[in-house]
């Protein structure tokens, strides 16, 4: 399977894709909904839109609901949002230049905006303003104007100059009129003939211009004043601003929304109102009488400052993920090129079980963290370790005890190059092992030990050189990627069961000598055969036996062969694999950078799903970690932009089998018309479907826990309407299972 570089052409003008369904009952979101961007009101609930998602809040009940790319939205990084509480109708703008019109019959997807010609710059969508049937969105190059009924653009002003491009900070519409706030004067023009004249655009007021409202009059602001006025004709409203950042003017009232506070002002400028947030707001508004602040961090606040909004982790970025029995940890840091710290501040977020939680060290706090892994001890509920990976004073591996900061283990003896903590891991034992980046002076990588009695750490060996990545453990052998390209491979290391002692240790470092595409490998996971599955930064390798390759002259690793139109090709050939894992049936999830997630067989010779950004509620196309969880069947996928979860089929999957579940059941091809799923099946299954006189209509060998049935007899036709029996017994017999299936033509 070759990388292909696939081109687009962009076509000038609308492309819609109508009630386009990338998401089921089966995907399910952990994204953060702190960072409220907008809000606005529909009868008797708040409606706010977050980075990636919406939800909406009822005063009344305190009922909070979501509506996310995991349940029907088409994409994440949301950058505007407006709504008409006459006509329900909402248009939500993206970073990407889509756009989702959310009406009563369904959410359909805008693909793309009108985009000048010659433009290069970000499509970002900045603002959106609603009003009636209108609605103007403002971007990097101009305004457009949608028609909200027929779900398609009207005309289009690019602001350009000489081929200079002025953004569209913010517009509203008014009397028929569009005002624009942009870094060059507000702009104003009726919507007419010459409205994609830029040149015929009027200038009401000169100056820098971000943030604009519309109620009886325009009010539009800069970083420290707002105006107030229409046509030609504007003066001052409101000066000494500290940091503006909205303005939302609705029944004669302003809401301004500075820095850490938001003030209601009457249409006459009278401070009605203030309140110190005590940390920063994007927006704010009326509803009911009380004004609501949409916070950067704490989703919204009513005037007694009580936070409102959908669980969910601190932030969306997000690296790798730990799962402990219903517990969750997140990391959120990253490398450019598996070297380069990129700092983010963020820290890591906790799942306890019951709600999302952000340890108070990081709130606030100016270290630079760049968190590549966290971990908790299974031995000992709420202690927790995690890797800083910086070039400060700040790196090296860090002891929480119930969310709280413990020790920090110092790696900086050497300068900000070396020692660089990069992966942790827990044996079946509990013993806990962290790997290094440039341990020494002289290059190498490293592997240390943890000693729980002399609260340290102590180095194990150091092998090869460059940075590895997490490890893993099974049986007394360590497991490490090393990704870099030229000194990098695949570490297999024999501890004998006894980290303390490096006396009789082994180990091996597998490279383009061993069959690996490129010595560089970045993933890496024992199956339930105890085969290594190995990515790469240039594909996909197998090798059988990894224990005994430790002593072997030259093991070799294998490749997969597919084929693709009657042509073997390589699996994965040429791409880089950032995360393989597997589930409790053998069966195998594989990341590839940009190219979303395969699910393969456990041979890996059948895709039985290809997740991407396109078809599927991923954020992203390069997924950074996987992980199953076996009790439940849910596989999480993380990306740099958020955490979705899918549930997957295969549960505790053994030799016998499990509660078997048949899904959809009765299938009505009126309201369903894909395969019947059974689940809760052996390790190995024969399966035998009959009719109800005990003819045999299809017949089969499953695989890994799970079946699909087409629903068609042994001659590849649709069975008729009626009722039919599953006969089942796993592989040597010595358990069995039935089901009914109903179906209705």
């Amino acid at each position: 399977m070759k990388k292909k570089l696939i081109l687009f052409c962009l076509i000038f003008g609308l492309s819609l894709i109508k009630s386009q369904i990338i998401s089921s009952g089966k995907w399910s979101d952990l994204f953060s909904y702190n960072n409220v961007l907008v809000m606005r009101e529909d009868t008797d609930k708040i409606i706010a839109a977050t980075e990636n998602g919406i939800f909406y809040y009822t005063p009344s009940s305190g009922e909070v609901k979501k509506l996310s790319k995991a349940n029907g939205l088409h994409d994440v990084k949301i950058s505007a949002f407006d709504y008409n509480p006459v006509t329900k109708i909402g248009l939500v703008g993206y970073v990407s230049g889509a756009l989702d019109v959310i009406t009563p019959d369904g959410i359909f997807l805008i693909v793309d905006i009108p985009i000048a010609t010659g433009y290069t710059g970000t499509k970002k969508i900045n603002h959106i303003s609603i009003s009636g049937n209108d609605a103007v969105v403002s971007v990097g190059y101009g305004v457009s104007i949608f028609k909200l009924d027929k779900r398609e653009f009207a005309d289009t002003s690019f602001f350009s100059n000489g081929g200079v491009y002025t953004a569209a900070n913010e517009s509203v519409i008014k009397d028929n009129v569009v005002y624009t706030a942009t870094s060059t004067g507000l702009r104003s023009h009726e919507m007419n003939v010459t409205f994609p004249i830029f040149s015929s655009w009027a200038t009401p007021i000169s100056g820098n211009f971000t943030q604009i409202s519309a109620d009886n009059d325009i009010y539009v602001g800069n970083a420290t004043q707002v105006f107030k006025g229409s046509g030609n004709t504007f003066s001052s409203f409101l000066t000494g601003i500290g940091a503006l950042k909205d303005i939302t003017s609705t029944g004669g009232k302003v809401i301004i929304a500075d820095g850490q506070k938001v003030s209601r002002y009457s249409d006459t400028g009278v401070l009605e109102k203030s309140i110190a947030i005590n940390e920063n707001v994007n927006t704010a508004i009326q509803f009911q009488n009380q004004i609501y602040t949409g916070t950067k961090l704490s989703g919204i606040f009513d005037e007694s400052l009580q936070p409102y909004k959908p669980d969910g982790p601190y932030s969306n970025i997000s690296y790798k993920i730990s799962l402990l029995n219903d517990e969750i940890y997140v990391s959120t840091g990253s490398r450019d090129n598996y070297n380069n710290a990129i700092y983010n501040g963020v820290g890591y977020y906790h799942f306890d079980g019951t709600k999302w939680k952000y340890p108070q060290m990081f709130i606030g706090n100016g270290n630079l963290y760049n968190i590549l892994d966290v971990a908790p001890n299974p031995s000992k509920p709420g202690e927790v370790f995690f890797t800083n990976y910086t070039f400060t004073t700040n790196k090296g591996i860090y002891k929480m005890q119930d969310g709280v900061f413990v020790k920090k283990y110092d790696d900086y003896s050497l300068g900000p190059f070396y020692k660089r903590s990069i992966g942790i891991t827990f044996d079946e034992n509990n013993q806990m092992f962290v790997t290094k980046s440039i341990d020494n002076t002289a290059g190498g990588s490293a592997i240390y030990v943890y000693n729980a009695a002399a609260d340290n750490f102590s180095l194990l060996n150091t092998v090869g050189t460059g940075g590895m990545q997490k490890p893993f453990a099974k049986d007394g052998v360590l497991y490490a990627p090393e990704p870099y390209g030229d000194t990098g491979g695949m570490v297999i290391y024999d501890y004998k069961n006894t980290a303390s002692n490096a006396s009789d240790d082994v180990f091996k470092i597998l490279t383009k000598s061993n069959n690996l595409p490129i010595n560089g490998t970045v993933s890496a996971v024992l199956d339930n055969n105890d085969d290594l599955w190995i990515g790469s930064r240039g594909g996909l390798r197998i090798l059988q036996n990894p224990k005994d390759a430790i002593t072997a002259d030259s093991p070799q690793t294998e490749d997969i062969v597919i084929e693709q139109n009657g042509i073997p090709e390589e699996l994965f050939r040429d791409n880089t694999v950032l995360q393989i894992e597997v589930d409790s049936g053998n069966q195998k999830w594989v990341s590839v950078d940009g190219g979303g997630v395969f699910y393969l067989s456990d041979d890996g010779q059948q895709t039985f799903e290809h997740f991407t950004k396109a078809n599927s509620p991923l954020p992203t196309d390069s997924v950074t970690d996987i992980k199953v969880d076996k009790k439940t069947g849910k596989v999480y996928f993380v990306t740099l932009d958020g955490i979705v979860v899918y549930q997957g089929d295969a549960v505790n999957v053994t030799s016998n089998f499990g509660d078997v579940l048949v899904y959809p059941n009765p299938v009505v091809y009126a309201n369903y018309k894909g395969n019947v799923k059974i689940r809760g099946l052996a390790e190995k299954t024969n399966i035998r479907i009959t009719d109800a006189a005990g003819n045999l209509v299809h017949s089969a060998v499953a695989r890994g826990g799970s079946y699909e049935w087409d629903l068609n007899n042994q001659r590849g036709r649709r069975v008729a309407s009626g009722i039919y029996f599953v006969l089942m017994t796993n592989e040597d017999g010595t358990d069995t299972a039935t089901a009914k299936i109903a179906v209705v033509n």
